[in-house]
């Protein structure tokens, strides 16, 4: 994460102008950016550089930036986009991140559409900056498969994420009352949900903001209510819990996360709810799930995934 501060060392020229910084994880060097707006979709990376201090956005706003650093995410698609958004409004880009995600292949493409000023290769990566241009070949497209659309960046962008198309088979057909549909992602469970007519209120929760700009466009039931927000700290009062939680912070497997969601599902469930939970068949859940609730049932799940049916949530 010092590239940044190496580069300015050795030719990148430093700008009182307006400067974005678009998708950093916690830590990046800042350092030599003066003031920078930070564009972080994540709910919890926003909050976090917010109370930083910093202004933040999820979003590339239109106006003009003399500095665009951009940060590659786990998606090569969506890093390309940012990348074209950055270059059309900076009148410097510059471009970091990791081997592991993809940044040379990120440098080899813009040496053919444009003239690289500098490069820095450290700690097992690159960063590279080039003179702002317009560069639409890089723009995503949004993309439609049945009745469904995702953006680049989301997870399970394009298709139907098959542990999600299980769980929404394991649920039982009086599935009804207030519903919660926890780490929502872009909309697939709770396009099935709402399709119970006996579902009185459904709030899905999700913490990047393009997914659920997503989910509003793939559910457009008036039971629907969408919230930007952090799974783990959501509080309510649901009569059931649907969830395929995710399991990596970066790349990074981390079992607590979806541990922290089952907790959140145990603290938003009415005494008589019931959660309905899909996972990868390695997770260990088990025992959270037996510590948050005095009925565990584990459904038919296949190869790759179990499914759980968890109820009378435990109050400490």
């Amino acid at each position: 994460m010092a590239r940044l501060s190496l580069a300015f060392d050795t030719g990148l020229a430093r700008s009182d102008g307006p400067v974005a910084l678009l998708h950093p994880p916690v830590g990046f060097d800042v350092a030599g950016l003066s003031a920078p707006l930070i564009i972080q979709p994540h709910v919890a990376l926003n909050a976090a550089w917010h109370n930083q201090g910093f202004s933040c956005d999820v979003a590339l706003p239109a106006r003009r930036f003399a500095l665009a650093v951009v940060c590659c995410t786990r998606s090569k698609q969506q890093t390309a986009d940012l990348i074209a958004q950055a270059a059309a409004c900076a009148d410097i880009v510059v471009v970091d991140g990791q081997k592991t995600d993809g940044i040379d292949s990120h440098y080899k493409t813009l040496r053919k559409l444009t003239a690289v000023q500098g490069t820095i290769t450290k700690a097992h990566g690159r960063l590279f900056w080039f003179a702002g241009t317009q560069l639409p070949s890089l723009r995503a497209v949004d993309q439609n498969f049945g009745e469904f659309v995702t953006q680049s960046g989301v997870f399970s962008a394009g298709a139907v994420d098959p542990a999600s198309a299980l769980l929404a088979e394991a649920w039982p057909e009086h599935l009804a009352g207030d519903v919660l549909d926890l780490g929502a992602g872009w909309g697939y469970l709770s396009a099935q949900i709402v399709k119970r007519n006996a579902v009185t209120r459904l709030d899905l929760v999700e913490a990047d903001h393009f997914a659920l700009d997503c989910a509003k466009r793939n559910v457009s039931d008036p039971r629907a209510a969408f919230h930007w927000a952090d799974a783990r700290d959501w509080k309510g009062a649901y009569d059931a819990v649907v969830m395929n939680p995710p399991f990596h912070t970066g790349r990074e497997g981390d079992p607590d996360l979806g541990r922290a969601f089952i907790t959140a599902a145990r603290r938003c469930l009415r005494p008589k709810g019931t959660v309905y939970m899909v996972a990868n068949r390695h997770l260990p859940y088990e025992t959270t799930l037996e510590q948050c609730f005095a009925k565990v049932l584990e459904l038919p799940g296949n190869g790759r995934f179990k499914l759980f049916q968890a109820s009378r949530p435990k109050r400490k």
